[in-house]
């Protein structure tokens, strides 16, 4: 069937088409997580099943991504003119769409393994069919179900001078390890089909990713129907945050591997990363004020404070945008080379990235190449540019041009030679990025497009069962893997932390998922297996619920994500616990320590009364400050208030969209309770903007000529909410 593979059309409705001609109406419809979704496609089909019953459609999937509408009346006003501007020209997923409206046709299922945090939680026929797998073992459960179409977005190859390819570019995570297996299932009988949507509106990316058109069996090409990609805003960064990325970053070690997940926890270390880099002696001074390496002697043996001289390498299944940050401030430097003698020489210090006689010698030494030089060894060493690209090995000898040199290195006059005429300058084909998908804020996708070929062949997007297993790949094994993830900190956030050590991030104890375990599992793991490796999960100390402060250092829940035996570091805005080889009660009182202080000591009781610290144990002084207040003082410490900015790589929400957005927030917290609802919509019926300070945003929300009742307490209601900004209420407890 490979003769009719490669089919171009520009009509989406003839490809629904040609997979239903070649795999029927049974359909188990594979797409990638995320960004990669061809949605014109997998709307055509959706449609299709919709109005023809006799087909049955499966798809399964993850990350489907909606633009967010907001829940509440003022909510709605809010997000309406955001939502219109950032995803006015996208079209929507129409099955997930129907997801959230619980409006699905009997012919049709959803299934994910990986929910946007809380979309689901409430979704009764998501949560049923939510498949809980890790990451690495989506691609066999995807062949488990069976799968037989297998649809995703691709960048064409042709403005990238690669006619005849695509790019997996955003996805190639699980398709790179799919395609092949489809195959054979094709082979031993069971027809399939593979689709892919081109947009040029898609980053190119080279290395793994590229592959040929002709791998799939039709192509929607349709450049007028292109539609821009679907962005994740950037997310604010409380203060809490950012301490929380900044412990992180003193466990950073130079010359080091990253794996750093979405969302504000993630922007704050890599924020904090480059204040340590660029910016070290405001970074010290925040560092010395937390007293951290007296706090946590862990930094001083698995951390740095000194800006990052050897660079970063990135190992990431998801490459957020703050590594394109980490890489623009010169701190994503390092680079790997897909070679395990090779790597472990480099790693050594005995080869420099800058070519010379030397470095032939030390492979000669390491048996990696031989004297005199044979055709593989000229061709290995042109690869890594130890040899100049325009050389060959013709009739025994090196050729370049119309010159020929010996190969022998211990030959004097050909060393001679070799190095005039042959030797390259530096290294080449390093990689200082390996991802497995990405989706992240329009500029991200912007910087993306316009990089250079040069900094582009630095990222290799390709498959996660390369980036989250230690387990042989045919894109490198275990030895190579081991050799390029030196130091490696894989950093994940958490929703709870159990006094024993287990930690709670996809799930609740009633059984409702979520998010999805993702990658988590595998980083963990695998921090546990390198040499010189740390897992660290952070999580904010408390949340609220209901108008309550609680505490997510619980001590005990009935549910785990990553089990106690495997503990390894934990971080909250107030400090570090290093679990890693403690007894149980070196764990739970380390924890006790990072936990707020409101919560301390009730969590001491319970851990004494469950006989795990001992009896006469009592809360340190210096451990009993953690509180709102000490977290403030802190991030003033180098006494610049720009330091630790609520968006430090810009954002997607105006001035005035800012300003409605915590008084919006303000009123969500003060309504939390049935007494509180009461009390905010008294004082709101009150509210007047006599002055008409108020005016453009109450224009931006709608509500400046209110006609109804309900128009009208909503006006009231953001008029209250922009005057408790200004005159906040004394709580005792609140949180700015």
């Amino acid at each position: 069937m490979a003769g009719d593979r490669g089919q171009l059309s520009n009509d989406v409705n003839a490809c629904v088409d040609e997979v239903i001609r070649r795999v029927g109406k049974e359909i188990t419809l594979g797409l990638p997580l995320g960004l990669g979704k061809p949605v014109r496609f997998v709307n055509a089909l959706y449609q299709r099943a919709k109005d023809d019953p006799e087909i049955s459609l499966h798809i399964v999937t993850a990350l489907s991504l909606l633009a967010p509408k907001g829940g509440s009346s003022l909510e709605k006003r809010f997000m309406g003119p955001f939502v219109e501007r950032l995803y006015g020209r996208i079209p929507e997923l129409a099955y997930a769409k129907d997801v959230s409206a619980n409006r699905l046709p009997e012919n049709v299922q959803v299934s994910e393994f990986f929910f946007k945090a809380g979309s689901y939680l409430n979704n009764r026929s998501q949560q049923r069919h939510y498949v809980c797998t890790n990451y690495t073992h989506a691609v066999r459960d995807l062949m488990a179900v069976g799968v037989n179409v297998v649809a995703q977005m691709v960048s064409p190859g042709e403005a990238h001078g690669q006619p005849g390819q695509v790019s997996l570019s955003c996805n190639p995570d699980l398709t790179l390890d799919l395609i092949p297996l489809l195959r054979e299932r094709e082979a031993a009988g069971t027809p399939v089909a593979l689709v892919a949507e081109m947009n040029q509106n898609l980053p190119w990316f080279g290395h793994h990713a590229a592959i040929e058109a002709d791998r799939f069996d039709v192509l929607l090409d349709q450049p007028s129907g292109d539609y821009p990609l679907f962005s994740a805003p950037q997310m604010s960064v409380s203060p809490e945050d950012h301490l929380i990325g900044f412990y992180a970053s003193t466990l950073l070690k130079d010359g080091g591997t990253l794996q750093v997940g979405i969302g504000s926890l993630g922007a704050a270390l890599v924020h904090s990363a480059i204040l340590r880099h660029s910016h070290n002696k405001a970074w010290r001074q925040v560092f010395d004020h937390l007293q951290v390496d007296q706090h946590f002697p862990v930094v001083r043996e698995d951390g740095g404070t000194g800006p990052f001289e050897e660079g970063l390498y990135g190992c990431s299944e998801m490459m957020v945008d703050g590594f394109l940050y980490l890489m623009q401030e010169g701190i994503l430097t390092r680079e790997v080379y897909d070679h395990a003698g090779l790597q472990t020489l480099i790693n050594r210090g005995d080869i420099p990235s800058e070519v010379s006689l030397a470095t032939l010698d030390v492979l000669r030494r390491e048996k990696l190449i031989d004297s005199p030089l044979r055709a593989k060894d000229v061709h290995w060493l042109v690869q890594h540019g130890i040899f100049k690209e325009a050389v060959e090995f013709k009739g025994g000898r090196l050729r370049i041009g119309d010159q020929s040199v010996e190969g022998d290195l211990d030959n004097p006059e050909a060393r001679q030679a070799i190095q005039t005429l042959i030797l390259g300058e530096r290294l080449t084909g390093g990689i200082a990025m390996h991802g497995g998908f990405y989706v992240g804020p329009e500029q991200f996708y912007q910087y993306l497009r316009e990089m250079t070929d040069e900094q582009r062949a630095k990222i290799c997007m390709t498959s996660v069962n390369f980036i989250n297993h230690l387990y042989d790949h045919r894109f490198g094994d275990q030895k190579l893997k081991a050799a390029q993830r030196v130091h490696g900190r894989f950093i994940n956030s958490a929703m709870m932390y159990t006094l024993n050590g287990a930690g709670v991030s996809d799930g609740l104890e009633d059984g409702r998922v979520v998010s999805g375990v993702g990658g988590q599992y595998n980083f963990v793991a695998m921090a546990h297996e390198l040499p010189g490796a740390r897992s660290i999960l952070s999580l904010r100390s408390t949340r609220s619920s209901q108008g309550k402060v609680l505490s997510n250092i619980v001590f005990n829940y009935g549910h785990c994500t990553i089990p106690r035996h495997l503990r390894d570091i934990v971080i909250t805005e107030y400090g570090i616990a290093d679990l890693r080889g403690q007894s149980d009660e070196q764990v739970f009182l380390r924890l006790i320590r990072i936990a707020d202080s409101r919560f301390q000591q009730e969590l001491l009781k319970k851990a004494q009364k469950a006989g795990k610290v001992d009896p006469a144990f009592k809360l340190p002084a210096d451990w009993c400050n953690n509180t709102p207040q000490a977290i403030r003082r802190a991030v003033a410490a180098a006494g610049d208030a720009s330091l630790f900015p609520p968006f430090p790589f810009g954002r997607d929400f105006t001035d005035e969209e800012l300003t409605l957005g915590k008084a919006l927030k303000g009123l969500k917290a003060a309504t939390a309770t049935r007494r509180g609802k009461l009390s905010t919509l008294l004082q709101a019926l009150r509210a007047r903007d006599d002055e008409g300070r108020y005016g453009s945003l109450l224009e931006r929300m709608g509500l400046s000529n209110p006609s109804g009742l309900r128009d009208k307490l909503d006006q009231r209601l953001v008029i209250h909410g922009l005057q408790q900004l200004e005159t906040p209420p004394d709580t005792g407890n609140s949180k700015t």
